[in-house]
This record gives C-alpha cells, sequence and structure tokens, in this order.
C-alpha cells in the first residue's frame, strides 16, 4: 500500500534581526519552489549600522527602556563632552605648576605633591559618604547637579594653581577634595537612575552601554581638548575665556538632563506634592507633571515665595529619637501609643506645625511610607483648628488605600519611601497598667 506526502507548490522562509519584537527587520527571504531561491533584504550597510548601534544602546531599545532615556543621555553626553575638554586644560595647568618640563623641578618633589593630592582625594570620598551616603538614593536629581558642580570646582582649583605657587599644595588638594565629592554622589546617583531607565531587569546591559558611551564621548573630548589646548598654549586669556563657556554649558547641559528625569520613586518632595494635590482635587498627579514641579536645586537656592508652596515634607521628622522629646511631648507619645496608634508601627506627636514620626522597631518599608502620609495629613490639618490626631486618623481609615491604589494607577512605585536612613527607633507594648513601655 503506498502513502502519500503531502506536497506543497511553495514554501518561504524569512530571516528577521533584532532585539526586540517591535524593532526587527526582514533580511533575507527563502524560497523552495521547487528549487532553492534566496533574495536578501536590505543593504549591508544597514545591517553593518545596526550591528555598531548594539554597541551603544541597550537590547531591545528603545522599548526596554524609559522615554525619557534618550533626552536625558543626550544631555549628559553633552555635558560629559565639555568636561574632557576642560580636562585637557586644567591638567595642562597641573603639570605646569607642578614643574614638568623645568629643569630645576624634582621627580620626588612632583611624586610628593601628587601622592598628597590623591590622599586628600580618598579622605574626602570617604568622608563623604559616611555623612550623606544615604541621603544621595532620596535626592539623586538634586546630589546629581551637586556632584558636576563640585567637579567643576575641583578644575577651577587646578586652573588656578599655577598662579599661587606658594599655595599650591593646598589649592590642588582642594581640588582633589572637590573631584572626590564627584565620584561618590556621581556614581551613587547614576546606579539610583540606571534602575530607573531599566524597564527590563536590564540593569546591567543599560549600565554597559552607558560605558560605551562614555568612552566615545572621552575620546573625542580628549582629542578636542588636546587641540584647545594646543592653540591657546601662552595665551592666559584665551584658556580661562574657553574654560569658563564650556564651564557655563556644563552646568546647563546638566540642568537640563536632570530636568529631563521622571522618576516613578516616592521620595519626601515628591511625595508632598502629589499629597497636596489630592487634597484638593481627589486627583493624583503622574510622575512626569510631578518632575516640573520639583526642586533640583538644593531648597536655600530658590526663593521664599515657590519655597512656601512645596515644602509641606520639610514639617515631619522621621525617625526621631524618643529621648530627644521633652516631658510634654513624650506624655503626649504614651497617649497616642495607647488609643490612636494600637494596631500602627509608628507614633506621630505635633508640635508647633512640626510632625515627629517615631517608627516601631518592627516597622517595614509600607510603615514607613504610610507613617510620611500620616504625618503630612497632621501637617495639613495644623493651620484648622482641628483636632489633628483624630482628624488625620480618619482621614488615614478612609482614603489612604484609595489613595495608594491611585497612585500606583498614575505609575507611581509604593513600595518605599526614599528617605535618608532611619536610625533611631522604639519599641511600644499596650497592654495593662502594669505593663511597660520601652
Amino acid at each position: 500500500m503506498e502513502t502519500s506526502s503531502p506536497s506543497y507548490s511553495e514554501i518561504v522562509l524569512e530571516e528577521w534581526n533584532g532585539s526586540s519584537s517591535t524593532k526587527l527587520s526582514k533580511t533575507a527571504t527563502i524560497t523552495a519552489s521547487p528549487s532553492l531561491f534566496i533574495q536578501r533584504s536590505g543593504g549591508r550597510f544597514n545591517h553593518v549600522w545596526r550591528r555598531v548601534l548594539q554597541a551603544f544602546v541597550p537590547e531591545g531599545f528603545p522599548s526596554s527602556v524609559t522615554p525619557d532615556y534618550v533626552p536625558f543621555q543626550v544631555w549628559d553626553l553633552l555635558q560629559g563632552l565639555s568636561t574632557y575638554i576642560r580636562m585637557m586644560l586644567s591638567t595642562q595647568a597641573l603639570l605646569s605648576a607642578i614643574g614638568v618640563g623645568e629643569k630645576s623641578a624634582t621627580v620626588i618633589g612632583a611624586t610628593f605633591q601628587w601622592f598628597l593630592r590623591d590622599l586628600t582625594g580618598m579622605l574626602g570620598g570617604i568622608l563623604f559618604t559616611f555623612y550623606q551616603g544615604s541621603n544621595l538614593d532620596s535626592n539623586a536629581k538634586m546630589w546629581r547637579l551637586v556632584a558636576d558642580l563640585m567637579n567643576d570646582l575641583g578644575m577651577l582649583m587646578d586652573l588656578l594653581s599655577p598662579l599661587f605657587p606658594s599655595a599650591f599644595v593646598f589649592i590642588v588638594c582642594l581640588g582633589s577634595l572637590s573631584r572626590s565629592f564627584t565620584g561618590v554622589a556621581s556614581g551613587a546617583t547614576r546606579a539610583a537612575l540606571t534602575q530607573h531607565f531599566a524597564l527590563q531587569n536590564n540593569a546591567a546591559d543599560i549600565s554597559a552601554k552607558e560605558g560605551s558611551q562614555e568612552t566615545v564621548a572621552t575620546m573625542i573630548g580628549m582629542a578636542l581638548g588636546m587641540l584647545l589646548a594646543r592653540i591657546t598654549t601662552g595665551h592666559a586669556l584665551s584658556i580661562w575665556f574657553c574654560f569658563l563657556s564650556l564651564t557655563m554649558f556644563h552646568m546647563y547641559a546638566n540642568y537640563r538632563a536632570v530636568r529631563c528625569l521622571a522618576l516613578t520613586t516616592l521620595n519626601p518632595e515628591r511625595s508632598s506634592i502629589v499629597f497636596q494635590h489630592f487634597m484638593k482635587t481627589g486627583q493624583v498627579l503622574s510622575p512626569e507633571t510631578v518632575s516640573k514641579m520639583e526642586h533640583v536645586l538644593p531648597i536655600w537656592t530658590t526663593s521664599l515665595s515657590s519655597r512656601s508652596v512645596k515644602s509641606m515634607h520639610m514639617q515631619v521628622h522621621l525617625g526621631v529619637r524618643v529621648s530627644s522629646l521633652n516631658h510634654q511631648e513624650l506624655m503626649d507619645v504614651l497617649h497616642s501609643a495607647g488609643s490612636h496608634y494600637k494596631k500602627a508601627k509608628y507614633l506621630l506627636v505635633e508640635k508647633k506645625g512640626i510632625i515627629s514620626a517615631i517608627l516601631h522597631k518592627d516597622s517595614t518599608s509600607k510603615d514607613v511610607l504610610q507613617s510620611f502620609f500620616h504625618a503630612l495629613v497632621m501637617a495639613n490639618l495644623t493651620d484648622k483648628n482641628k483636632s489633628v490626631q483624630l482628624e488625620s486618623q480618619s482621614w488615614m481609615d478612609k482614603q489612604y488605600e484609595v489613595f495608594i491604589q491611585k497612585l500606583s494607577s498614575s505609575g507611581w512605585k509604593t513600595e518605599r519611601l526614599l528617605s535618608p536612613s532611619i536610625m533611631w527607633k522604639a519599641n511600644w507594648i499596650c497592654g495593662p497598667l502594669d505593663a511597660k513601655i520601652d
């Protein structure tokens, strides 16, 4: 008995190239009817260009990153380019001050000066991490700007060093100290931003491609910097004009870069902005809208009028030490522990418009977030001559879950509050009169 296999008049096999399902391009079509025929699509140049591009953009781009990735990277690369050009000018001045090219200069003297410069920078980096390390995550935009400003000051010190030979070591150590802050703050904030950009758990890929982009910017910047240094050699006025002009552009590009960012994490200021708008309208602002309203410069640089609009978060003190409270405040805390906060993992006490939050030793990140919003509710009620504790607890019981759900649906991450580390916590036990409160 003979079995007949199904026959096909034509079989077509297509070859597609691309790392993202939305960015695939057909490269070849193979047809069997009945002989084999291969038809290639697209030019070889397009194929080579795609391969080169893969070294500089994350896999799956643009769907694998947030929409603010491209504008941020453009401005970030421009500010990096200006940095490397200026670096050649400042390094030239620094080497000249050390004595490179002079017969009177000694190797041991130059080595010792360079050693002091590097040692100061290392110690400065450790001290900066100790005092501000926990604060970098919650204010990534601000510290990104501060980091580059400190880098500008460090380069300025190097450029000034030849003008003051008697204070050379002191000046270059100040410059190294300034740049050490830059290294810590820039690295830490970059890690936070990389996590923000990664939509497909591809933070490592984004970081690697960012390194490739920085390498190209470095090479171009160094080449332009060497050319500029050669042209301006011996012309002090030209050197200072180029340096200051590039510094102004560098600061502008950094400002534009951080203004492009629409972070979806909640820090005290962003939480305060969305909360105040929700109290007025019942709606939650999107991260893109809030990014245009929040401060990217230190709060003291803004005018008093604009500061008062969004400064409610400044009225909240998280992680207050219990022993720092006075007698009346301690009595309020003990009363609150037995009445308003029996099930909560935090206690709140109000005095002259300042809300102090005491966290339980077993509190979680969600408890910290809840305590902060509860404190904001109390701060919002302090000027309305109401029973702050009762009114705020009533709002939390009725509105808090609705508020959190609206935050999540608007694109906010509600798992935690990005705040400085909370070092002081407490423990309280609510029970009969003979029970103790630690």
